[in-house]
């Protein structure tokens, strides 16, 4: 209650305080989260009420607030596309560190040194613990390598930050799940699948036939590391953070 109060009536320069004190008394008070903390709906206040104030755009609190609330996202490396677009955090060595780790874990690895390498263009600060950070990433990755190859001598020496990311097969047979066999009724093969009226168009040209060629990048073709570019874009509202487990909404008690 005292720090809805402040939040309500707060009359100072610095409204980024109130929610980060906010903020940190609810982890240290409820530091199992659930329910009773409701930590995701005070960060989605907290990111609503600050939206737009470029003077936090670089100040490293703010950028804390805003990872903090992709914890809570169905989707975090969007909300870090989105905070690049805006220019929030850009400066600052946290986002580069949490964007790469996001896609190490996924086992994006070549994308993770791509953000590394533009933090590192950028002088994110503070540089020493970028540098660190990566170092760490590249011993890793070689560490996995090895053992990849220790495991597979006669494989390809290929490193892990040069294969390509992985891609779902596209017309492959269709696997049934569960201990009875189970047949797929259709057998994908070909070079497209025909639909079951001999006379009609394939599926592939009924789906694509409105819509405008385009040229297909191919990053193997690329000499070099390549830095993703993102054209900046003005969002309607933040991403949309994870749902809210045993909340109801407001409602009359009888009839």
């Amino acid at each position: 209650r005292e720090f809805e109060a402040e939040i309500r009536f707060y009359s100072g320069d610095d409204p980024l305080d109130v929610w980060e004190r906010y903020i940190k008394w609810t982890e240290q008070t409820f530091p199992g989260g659930g329910k009773d903390g409701n930590l995701a709906a005070v960060l989605e206040r907290a990111v609503r009420a600050l939206h737009g104030q470029q003077r936090y755009y670089k100040d490293p609190r703010y950028l804390s607030l805003w990872l903090k609330f992709g914890d809570c996202c169905n989707e975090p490396l969007d909300l870090y596309s989105y905070l690049r677009s805006q220019e929030i955090g850009t400066t600052l060595a946290l986002l580069y560190i949490t964007w790469a780790e996001a896609l190490e874990a996924r086992g994006s690895f070549r994308k993770a040194d791509l953000i590394f390498q533009e933090g590192l263009q950028c002088k994110a600060e503070p540089l020493d613990k970028l540098q660190a950070h990566h170092k760490q990433f590249q011993a890793r990755v070689s560490r996995q390598t090895l053992l990849a190859l220790e495991e597979s001598p006669g494989g390809d020496s290929m490193g892990l930050l040069e294969i390509a990311e992985p891609q779902r097969s596209s017309l492959a047979d269709l696997k049934g799940r569960g201990k009875k066999k189970v047949r797929a009724p259709i057998s994908r093969v070909g070079d497209a699948v025909k639909a079951v009226n001999p006379n009609s168009q394939p599926l592939a040209a009924l789906q694509l036939s409105n819509t405008p060629s385009f040229a297909v990048f191919d990053e193997n073709s690329v000499s070099g590391p390549e830095i993703p570019t993102l054209t900046a874009q003005s969002w309607p509202a933040p991403p949309v953070p994870r749902a809210k487990e045993n909340e109801l909404s407001a409602g009359p008690w009888n009839s």
